[in-house]
């Protein structure tokens, strides 16, 4: 009986020490990084200019000598706003001329039919020959190709004087001037240069070793006078390098390009491959996967305690795993043994490192 008194006042004395032993253990010192978001892709930038798409070179379809240019360099025009006038007078003269040369055309034309009509009467009546008669017939038909060419050259006379006038073909703005009021000019010699609004680029020279970057890449646009962003394409190539400096000029369509993009502007063109969204790169230690998935443990701030949280792993690296989900950034995360923690645990931090994409 003594001896199990004895036996259980051991026991209970080992109890105690265990719990003051348990109470009195620190907290585990862990080391912590933390969590830096950034996209695995690679972004590359040059710089260009931004240009029109469309630059009409706006010219008389007529010659002669200018009245009136109506519009300077920087001039917003509409589509058909008038430009340039031509004088008249020349053309006023060559559109009478037409219409008088029309006027003796239909009256030999009618004098033609009228003498038809007398020879077949004196044909039927025995007076003159078949052979008048076809004369005659032929002579109708010549009065009638002289009046449509009058007719037809009336036409074109009254289509000049339209054409004294010079009008824009679309919506854009006056980049150059070619020609001064008082200025003799010919059929197709540029007056105006309108470059539309509509359809602005950006245009960059690219090195030899680097037109791979356009293969699967995203275009961005950013201008040096400005902070916004636009999204852009690639619509040509050169086909050929510049002799002097050896790259490739390109041309990069901007849809949404407003009125802040100005033409002549410098733009930086951000070319960026692979996937844009932002993910961690962390160290592989830092992820335990005890068969229910991949989890972390993000130390909360305030309090030091372990939260186990799931992981989205993108890619497992030499040395890091790739986290695409899960984990935001500033987050605390342990980084070496994992294994040993338990969720809720307090820990004390050791040192605090950067684990990001970079």
């Amino acid at each position: 009986m003594k001896r199990t008194v004895l036996l259980s006042a051991m026991a209970l004395a080992l109890v105690a020490c265990q719990d003051e032993e348990v109470a009195e253990r620190p907290d585990p010192v862990v080391r912590v990084a933390t969590v830096r978001l950034a996209p695995l892709a690679e972004t590359r930038t040059y710089t260009g200019t931004v240009m029109p798409r469309t630059e009409v070179a706006e010219a008389f379809r007529v010659g002669g000598k200018v009245a009136a240019r109506l519009v300077d360099v920087g001039d917003r025009v509409k589509a058909g706003q008038t430009l340039a006038q031509l004088d008249p007078v020349d053309l006023n003269l060559q559109l009478e001329q037409q219409r008088a040369a029309l006027t003796a055309a239909q009256a030999s034309f009618t004098k033609a039919q009228s003498d038809l009509e007398r020879a077949r009467t004196l044909f039927k009546r025995g007076h003159v020959t078949e052979a008048a008669l076809d004369a005659q017939s032929l002579a109708v038909d010549e009065a009638r190709s002289r009046f449509d060419q009058a007719e037809r050259a009336v036409a074109l006379a009254t289509n000049q004087m339209g054409y004294a006038e010079l009008t824009a073909s679309a919506d854009g703005v006056v980049s150059a001037t070619g020609v001064e009021a008082g200025q003799v000019v010919s059929p197709g010699q540029m007056v105006v240069s309108v470059a539309r609004l509509d359809q602005k680029e950006v245009v960059v020279s690219i090195p030899e070793s680097r037109l791979a970057d356009l293969e699967g890449s995203t275009a961005e646009v950013t201008l040096w006078a400005g902070d916004g962003r636009y999204a852009a394409t690639v619509r040509e190539i050169a086909p050929e390098a510049n002799g002097t400096s050896r790259t490739y000029p390109v041309r990069f369509s901007v849809p949404e390009a407003n009125e802040n993009v100005r033409f002549g502007m410098t733009a930086t063109v951000s070319l960026t491959k692979g996937d844009p969204s932002p993910v961690a790169r962390i160290p592989m230690t830092a992820v335990l996967d005890d068969g229910r998935g991949p989890v972390v443990f993000v130390v909360d701030p305030p309090s030091h305690e372990l939260q186990r949280r799931p992981v989205v792993v993108e890619a497992y690296q030499t040395e890091n795993a790739i986290i695409a989900g899960g984990l935001e950034e500033g987050d605390k995360i342990v980084t070496l043994g994992v294994q040993k923690l338990r969720d809720g645990e307090r820990v004390r931090l050791a040192e605090i490192q950067s684990a990001s994409a970079d």
